[in-house]
């Protein structure tokens, strides 16, 4: 008797999942200085990981120390859960004018744009695990890219006596004490960029602490 098991049928998934799996075969760590780096931010209807959705996802390049302002990534997602009292956070109605994608169709350009670059947000792991909730959600893996969060980038850029391991830092305490212009705050793609500048920064005053930075430093969370 052949076992039920053998008789299931592999489960099929989106050729663009597989495409960006062959990205991280036989991948290897090139200088941080001309490392391509993605930096990302997610707008969502709240912070609860299993219920609330990513309503846009924004995202712009940064390679040799500058950031790629005419290859920015923008994306809305038809809201399949609303919450008005989250509108006046990131002001996207339900249904508004704005061009709107499915979800799958959301992971698919954004998988397709960050490939498999080193990732950057500020409070990252919220940022990837709603990004996995998507991912799941449609039947496929987790994000397969390291990343770096801002936040924690930040504390090890400040000086011994007055670091404060157990301070949250927001994106707009960082932006302040790094003069970083906040435009289109609590937008993907305007703190996206913010967050980019803030990793700018951020590297520039590591790099005067010690300018022989090492991928696990930066990658240490």
């Amino acid at each position: 008797m052949i076992p039920k098991w053998l008789n299931k049928k592999k489960k099929e998934v989106p050729e663009f999942w597989n495409t960006y799996l062959e990205y991280f075969k036989n991948t290897h760590k090139t200088p941080i200085s001309s490392t391509k780096f993605i930096a990302f931010d997610t707008e969502t209807t709240g912070f609860d990981i299993d219920r609330d959705r990513v309503l846009s996802i924004g995202a712009v390049t940064l390679k040799n120390n500058r950031i790629a302002v005419n290859s920015n990534f923008e994306v809305y997602i038809n809201q399949e859960i609303f919450k008005p009292e989250t509108v006046k956070i990131h002001g996207l109605l339900k249904k508004g004018n704005l061009k709107k994608i499915s979800e799958l169709e959301a992971i698919e350009s954004f998988l397709d744009y960050i490939k498999n670059n080193v990732l950057i947000a500020h409070h990252a792991r919220f940022d990837f695990n709603m990004i996995n909730s998507m991912l799941l959600r449609n039947g496929l893996g987790e994000l397969k890219n390291e990343f770096i969060d801002t936040a924690v980038l930040f504390k090890k850029s400040k000086h011994i006596i007055y670091q404060d391991n157990l301070k949250n830092y927001s994106l707009d305490e960082l932006a302040k004490e790094l003069n970083v212009p906040v435009v289109d705050r609590h937008t993907a793609n305007g703190d996206a960029l913010i967050t980019a500048i803030v990793f700018l920064k951020t590297l520039s005053r590591l790099k005067t602490k010690n300018q022989n930075l090492e991928w696990d430093y930066l990658l240490k969370t």
